[in-house]
């Protein structure tokens, strides 16, 4: 018996980190991503700026506080047969978990619709026109008629079960910088509820957000990258934005991520709100499924036959077994029952890396939360990276359950009622072990790590709603929008290389639709690199540090441009006057001059100065250092330049004259 010699758990993660190969995000190549076969698609989810939500008169936009409500309505999931007899493996891990769903409604911003009291009006005719505008700039073909149909949404974040879903546009593609991403489909469908909390077996959800007009567009798995994944991502926000038509803040644009690796399945990452998480928590995944491949080989080299694994399990008494840590002696004063479980050929599984800083074990945890509701502490392993209970323990309980060297334990604790669904649930991820990346949604987090979220939907969970009738779309109506849209993204991309516009500042453009702006400045006649650089760097630098007016519209910084023109001031003006025009813009240009105590100056005037400069320069400094002066000077005339001479001619002359 290997007893007295435990697996070291740090030493194992970092071992099995190093079999699998994984990388760091910072550190992979093109190459890591091929030898892995790393692919992915993407969902991108955006809201709509109407007036009303899909399919009701309800207002759209408004939204409540936490405590703000009229009514309540609870609901519990019941699983039902479908026409093939078949259950939905989330609908039953849902009603596993046991839980009650309790929906807050205010009555400005939801009606009887919502709770399926009330059939569907006409679907928004404002939102309509925005998904076909949407659809023909993604180069979708538009369908002749407009089908609703009810998508099944079984956690309980929609009250009737199902969301009312219509496909607008198929098979278009996107055209990024070294390739074109294929699209599936354009739908236009209403949002969900928001979740306000999810603890043990209850669940909140405020329906102000609840029929909101949403599209979703769906990529095929075209992306072999992390960046690229996060280039089509950009270029799908971008365009939805561009169109002035979409609502933007936090919520208002999300992105399932379906993510694969060579072998591995295909797995949601669930509602990423800023696409800069995308890189790395693609990346993880890849290699987490990478990682579950590895240990189902693992596994199948370890147990000689794994038809027949069993795990096994006895209820434990810490007071009677001498186990005298804190969580057991907390789990004991809580009422809450202990099962000790077995794990045979498991040694070294448990502590196997699966994501930065997070093992097999986590597998197991995640899952006890969700589906067992069992809230966190809820279990500890014998191969944990930080023991939750002491060695002693963990000795004692290999003992009680007659674990050989090759095998491995874990204990875990909950209310008696949630015990059996504990040990199903640790029953069914180890079986899953020796098979298969289990298909599932994962809950994503800033660190680039995700946690189980729950069972992925099946395929056939759409259906007719006979409550809606068709749309038909005539071909005469579509060429018309056609002719009114604006310019491609991939255009405007290329346009802001042309003019030599800092990359850096392509995300705020396109993010905040201010291409149009830049355009429009430039047709005045001012240099569209310089244009470009101070709308993606100068604005954005007062919008994040100075208190903004409601009164402040883009357009004003068009006729800050147009007022320099017609003085004949440098551009470089423009960058005193900002804040002023910002935070007061009733104020007239002219006073705003005066604020900034402009001083018109001959540009002759300001380079007569520089041989004194350059004695003061040689006075106070002991070293000579021709940067340095150059730094200087222009530092000493800044004020004198701005609006008179352009920045970098001033120091063109003064490096001509050193």
């Amino acid at each position: 018996m290997e007893y007295d010699n435990p697996i070291d758990p740090l030493e194992n993660y970092q071992n099995t980190r190093k079999k699998i190969g994984y990388v760091e995000r910072s550190q992979a190549t093109e190459a890591d991503y091929q030898r892995i076969g790393f692919k992915s698609g993407l969902e991108v989810h955006q809201q709509l700026k109407t007036q009303e939500k899909l399919f009701c008169h309800c207002p759209a936009g408004i939204y409540h506080s936490n405590e703000d409500y009229d009514a309540e309505v609870i609901r519990h999931m019941r699983p039902t047969l479908s026409e093939l007899g078949e259950y939905d493996g989330t609908a039953l891990m849902e009603y596993k978990t046991r839980k009650q769903i309790i929906y807050r409604i205010n009555n400005q911003t939801a009606c009887t619709y919502e709770i399926d009291d009330t059939p569907p009006f006409k679907m928004d005719q404002e939102a309509l026109e925005i998904a076909l505008d949407i659809s023909l700039q993604c180069n979708l073909n538009i369908v002749g008629e407009v089908h609703i149909t009810r998508k099944q949404y079984l956690d309980g974040s929609i009250p009737t079960g199902f969301q009312r879903t219509a496909i607008i546009g198929v098979e278009g593609e996107l055209p990024l910088t070294s390739k074109k991403v294929r699209l599936i489909q354009l739908s236009l469908e209403e949002d969900s509820c928001r979740e306000i909390s999810d603890i043990r077996h209850t669940r909140i959800f405020k329906t102000d957000r609840l029929g909101m007009p949403l599209i979703e567009t769906v990529t095929y798995p075209d992306m072999f990258t992390p960046d690229e994944l996060r280039e089509a991502a950009d270029y799908i926000r971008f365009l939805n934005r561009s169109t002035g038509k979409v609502r933007t803040g936090i919520g208002s644009g999300r992105e399932d991520v379906n993510v694969s690796c060579r072998g591995g399945t295909r797995v949601e990452l669930k509602g990423l709100a800023h696409n800069k998480w995308i890189p790395e928590l693609s990346h993880n995944e890849a290699f987490r499924q990478w990682a579950l491949l590895y240990i189902k080989d693992q596994l199948n080299s370890q147990v000689s036959d794994p038809d027949q694994w069993q795990m096994q399990h006895q209820t434990i008494d810490p007071r009677q077994q001498g186990f005298d840590d804190g969580l057991l002696e907390q789990a004991v004063k809580g009422n809450e029952k202990i099962v000790a479980i077995l794990l045979p050929g498991f040694r070294g599984i448990l502590s196997h890396f699966t994501q930065p800083g997070k093992v097999f074990g986590d597998e197991l945890e995640d899952r006890l939360k969700v589906i067992a509701c069992l809230e966190r502490p809820n279990m500890s392993h014998c191969e944990e990276l930080q023991p939750r209970l002491s060695q002693q323990t963990h000795q004692g309980l290999r003992q009680l359950l007659g674990g050989g060297p090759n095998d491995a334990h874990l204990v875990l604790w909950g209310p008696e009622e949630d015990i059996p669904t504990a040990l199903e649930t640790v029953d069914e991820r180890c079986r899953m072990a020796f098979s298969e990346v289990p298909r599932e949604t994962r809950k994503t987090f800033p660190d680039g790590t995700t946690v189980f979220e729950r069972v992925l939907p099946g395929p056939d969970r759409m259906y007719p709603d006979t409550d809606s009738a068709p749309i038909p779309l005539d071909k005469k109506y579509i060429e018309q929008r056609r002719r009114q849209l604006p310019d491609q993204i991939i255009e405007r991309y290329h346009q802001l290389q042309q003019w030599k516009v800092p990359e850096d500042t392509y995300h705020y453009i396109f993010s905040r639709d201010r291409f149009p702006l830049i355009k429009e400045i430039t047709e005045m006649g001012f240099e569209g690199k310089f244009v470009g650089t101070f709308i993606g760097q100068t604005l954005k630098f007062v919008e994040g540090h100075y208190p903004p007016h409601p009164d402040f519209a883009p357009n004003k910084i068009r006729d800050l441009f147009f007022f320099i023109r017609e003085k004949q001031l440098n551009r470089e003006i423009a960058k005193k006057m900002l804040p002023f025009l910002y935070t007061q813009p009733h104020m007239n240009f002219e006073q705003i001059l005066e604020q900034i105590h402009y001083n018109p100056v001959r540009k002759e005037k300001i380079l007569e100065q520089l041989p004194r400069l350059h004695q003061e320069f040689s006075r106070i400094r002991h070293h000579q250092n021709s940067h340095a002066e150059v730094d200087w000077i222009m530092g000493q005339l800044h004020n004198q330049a701005i609006g008179n001479i352009p920045m970098n001619e001033l120091r063109a002359e003064i490096e001509k004259y050193q």
